[in-house]
């Protein structure tokens, strides 16, 4: 069976990605960008100038079709620059955690074919000079995912798949000008970059760019800029649902909690909290955003992430068989799709069936809105951010004291869950000295939080961990 959108498809420009999300920016004096802390801001215009001349800046130091450009930056207005800049010159971007570890960033830089790394504070520009003509085809962003095995992936999105996306969500998220919107989670994930940066720029809103932040400060923000339309990971929604005095938030319209579920009770208090409707959307770093609930259907059934997008098609299926299920991992198909990961075809086949991508995740359908069920990935995911067990596993495993080792998450109001290892040690050590072991090895997220130590890992007969059964213990 293929469940498909109540939206009729939506055409796609061919146009790349700035042509596309700045189209209408150069003549229009509206604050496109703002910072809540640093009150840096760009017009539209201003935007559109500095994105030029960056753009002409980089091909005049030779960067242009065929290079791969990283940024690590948090956010902030001077990101949209470095962005757009580089795909207009031609070149592919990178978006890389600005948190991580040297030796992380060196290795996904490496995975990513990195030939050159943009300095947002020392922007080469220039007025003179050709730009290419870029292909829509073309590779435009490459992000990082764990993919379908939990080890970490390129994955390559073409210019008209991200277009594509855009539009995808334009009919059932009418963002426009007089929107303000929350860019508090980070335009390196797949939620920043496509459906808050790029959604609220092509939409002619304002962003507020947020630094992470306690609830209170959080809160504080929206009701001082008058933020019309909020984002929420669940760990934040749940500090929202557990702050004790609110400010009140006379202009939110709307808030999207996504990158992982969100318990209803925790949701209808932080509607409660935020004086707006609190709803679910769902997508994946291969594909984008899949699903989304509309403006003008906030009514129906808030615990499910939605409907699928305009274009897109789903199939729900039988973990690793073709065979449908009323419950069963979910396969997306549509134009926005990745068109796989950079250098890895094995990884690339195991992603598609038949040319449907696998998502990994176990999900139900009801009265056309779909529901997350629970995740066939192994992956945790800790405020948002994705955890690859099997990284952590493989450092604790480095320390002497060590025998074997296996982590799962743990639920956790505050963070959604968090890293928790089970340890078979061989020698004299305590939980506290290989947390700290493995903090000194990982991107600060990434961090063990709880230890316990057993007599053995369970393990199948193939010799994988059985982390179902660590995960009942943590339960």
């Amino acid at each position: 069976m293929i469940y498909r959108s109540p939206l009729p498809a939506v055409a796609v420009p061919e146009a790349t990605v700035p042509e596309h999300v700045l189209e209408r920016a150069r003549h229009n004096d509206k604050v496109a960008l703002v910072d809540a802390v640093t009150g840096e801001a760009l017009t539209y215009a201003e935007l559109a100038e500095q994105v030029g001349r960056t753009a002409k800046g980089l091909a005049r130091q030779g960067i242009g079709p065929g290079d791969t450009v990283a940024i690590a930056s948090a956010n902030r207005p001077r990101f949209a620059v470095g962005l757009h800049a580089v795909l207009t010159a031609g070149a592919a971007v990178a978006l890389l955690n600005p948190v991580l570890p040297p030796r992380d960033t060196g290795r996904l830089k490496e995975l990513a074919n990195v030939t050159a790394t943009l300095d947002l504070d020392d922007l080469p520009g220039s007025d003179s000079g050709t730009l290419p003509r870029v292909d829509p085809g073309s590779t435009a962003a490459i992000l990082f995912s764990s993919g379908t095995t939990g080890l970490t992936k390129a994955v390559k999105l073409s210019h008209r798949a991200v277009v594509a996306n855009l539009e995808q969500h334009r009919p059932g998220w009418r963002i426009d000008s007089t929107d303000v919107l929350a860019a508090n989670l980070p335009f390196f994930h797949i939620y920043g970059f496509t459906i808050i940066l790029n959604s609220g720029l092509l939409g002619g809103a304002t962003l507020v760019t947020l630094p992470r932040s306690d609830a209170g400060t959080y809160l504080r923000r929206l009701a001082e800029h008058r933020v019309t339309r909020a984002f929420l990971v669940p760990p934040l929604a749940a500090a929202i649902a557990d702050h004790e005095d609110p400010p009140p938030q006379r202009h939110l319209k709307l808030v999207l909690c996504g990158a992982a579920p969100l318990d209803d009770a925790i949701r209808r208090e932080a509607e409660r909290k935020l004086g707006a409707p609190v709803r679910q959307g769902y997508g994946l770093t291969e594909a984008g955003g899949t699903h989304q609930t509309f403006d003008d259907d906030l009514e129906s059934d808030p615990t499910s992430v939605g409907v699928l997008c305009p274009g897109t098609e789903a199939r729900i299926v039988h973990p690793g068989t073709d065979e449908d299920a009323d419950v069963g991992e979910m396969l997306i198909r549509g134009p926005q799709v990745m068109d796989g990961y950079l250098d890895d075809e094995e990884a690339t086949r195991q992603a598609f069936v038949d040319g449907w991508l696998r998502t990994g995740d176990l999900v139900r359908v009801r009265d056309g809105r779909f529901h997350v069920v629970d995740r066939i990935k192994e992956m945790i995911k800790y405020k948002g951010y994705q955890v690859a067990p099997a990284e952590l596993e493989d450092v604790l495993r480095r320390h002497p004291a060590v025998r074997d080792a296996a982590v799962v998450g743990a639920p956790d109001r505050a963070n959604g869950e968090v890293p928790r290892a089970f340890v078979v040690a061989q020698g004299e050590v305590t939980a506290e000295e290989l947390m700290a072991f493995v903090a000194a090895e990982v991107a600060p997220y990434k961090k063990v939080r709880q230890v316990e130590f057993v007599a053995e890992i369970p393990k199948s007969v193939s010799g994988k961990v059985l982390r179902r059964l660590l995960k009942e213990e943590t339960a």
